[in-house]
């Protein structure tokens, strides 16, 4: 599942081949074959779709005369949740106007949540955020993005060397919705990825986790907010979402706290954290003092610091990238009228490319800080490299990486001179 509010070049392109084809009556009339290796790649993708049952007229229909989506594979480069600063990630969603629209979204759809709730256990105001960071309230389902599903997984399982098989297991998921009537071709439309209608889900969680809460005989993501909201419910459910418990919190450290233990995987209570000198930056701490959480610092000592009890990584769960679980996160807070972080973000630091942070993780490892792979994505395994690192330096062992940290690892990986 992935935001789709990135600008994509799709429509712009559709309507160039549009005017162009009305020009020419013929063209529109008969179009062009597609490539021949995209044709024998839908030809396996059709035979792939049948053994794993989808009925052969369904997978016929469904990729025959398709053509390649010009701007999905692009597009894997450029999710804006992996390349923006956290901050700018954040500010992009929680706006004035989004927290506004969504308290009216809970007051309009007040008794509809309150039957989620009691079905799957599930915050209202957890829902009603993913709903405006997925699809701006259903704002965006009209948007320019959005694009038929069936082509933009077929030409992501044919044309994306790093995932295919991920994109084929989406594009079947998406043929079996077909097959089971809960949507047609022209229904099923949703981000390049795939992801579909009001909380964007992709196929195969579509199968999975999506109900039929109104009763209307089929699971309508797209046209239908009560079941859109209630299979997001489902899936945190099935997903390990405590009733009754929050995400987390921002706190404030004391100014001689030991920044080794915000590895943000080691889970303490919050009893252990308040006698470490933790204090909640806003309101107070959970009345059960057992209930557990890790300490994350996204920008290191230099920003803010959460608390993350596990229901965050449920959230991680939806999209794996820290800053939308935490726009997330932070949206539920404003939407039930919380204010906002108490500690600005580092704005005036340089934030990495992704051909930065993998040339980080590559020479982390060099120098002996294994980093988890070289993938240009910073992860608990990087950060704790960064940690290592840094400690080895006699710098703060925040977990950090910015262009500063990046300068300082180079010069460490430098050869000797001879």
């Amino acid at each position: 599942m992935r935001p789709f509010t990135e600008v994509l070049l799709f429509a712009l392109l559709s309507s160039a081949l549009s005017s162009l084809a009305g020009l020419n009556p013929a063209r529109a009339e008969a179009p062009a074959d597609p490539p021949p290796d995209f044709a024998a790649c839908l030809g396996t993708l059709k035979t792939l779709a049948q053994e794993r049952g989808v009925p052969a007229p369904v997978a016929e229909t469904a990729l025959s005369g398709i053509a390649p989506d010009p701007a999905v594979v692009p597009a894997t480069q450029s999710q804006a949740e992996f390349v923006k600063p956290v901050w700018q990630y954040i500010e992009a969603s929680v706006t004035p106007e989004r927290i506004a629209t969504g308290q009216a979204k809970l007051a309009e759809w007040s008794e509809v949540l309150g039957r989620i709730e009691s079905a799957y256990g599930v915050d209202r105001h957890i829902l009603v955020a993913f709903w405006g960071v997925e699809s701006n309230y259903g704002a965006a389902l009209e948007g320019s993005g959005i694009r038929p599903v069936v082509p933009a997984l077929a030409t992501l399982a044919c044309g994306d060397p790093a995932r295919p098989g991920l994109w084929r297991d989406e594009l079947v998921a998406a043929l079996k919705i077909l097959a089971d009537g809960d949507a047609d071709a022209e229904r099923m439309r949703g981000s390049w990825a795939g992801a579909m209608g009001h909380t964007q889900f992709m196929p195969t969680a579509f199968l999975r986790h999506a109900v039929d809460f109104d009763g209307e005989g089929r699971r309508d993501i797209w046209h239908s907010v009560p079941d859109a909201l209630a299979s997001t419910a489902n899936f945190l459910k099935q997903s390990g979402w405590r009733a009754g418990e929050g995400w987390g919190l921002e706190v404030l450290l004391p100014e001689t706290f030991d920044y080794r233990l915000a590895d943000e995987t080691t889970e303490r209570s919050f009893a252990e954290w308040q006698r470490l000198g933790l204090k909640p930056a806003n309101g107070s701490f959970p009345e059960r003092a057992e209930r557990r959480a890790a300490l994350l610092l996204p920008t290191g000592a230099k920003g803010p610091a959460f608390l993350l009890e596990p229901n965050f990584r449920v959230i991680l769960r939806y999209n794996t990238a820290l800053a939308y679980a935490l726009t997330v996160a932070h949206l539920s807070d404003r939407l039930r009228g919380a204010p906002g972080f108490t500690r600005d973000w580092p704005r005036e630091d340089r934030m990495l490319t992704t051909e930065e942070r993998t040339d980080l993780q590559t020479r982390l490892a060099a120098l002996g800080h294994p980093a988890g792979g070289a993938d240009g994505k910073i992860g608990p395994k990087t950060r704790a490299a960064i940690r290592a690192f840094q400690e080895a330096k006699g710098l703060v062992p925040d977990g950090y990486a910015d262009a500063a940290l990046l300068d300082r690892v180079r010069a460490a990986d430098k050869p000797a001179a001879p």
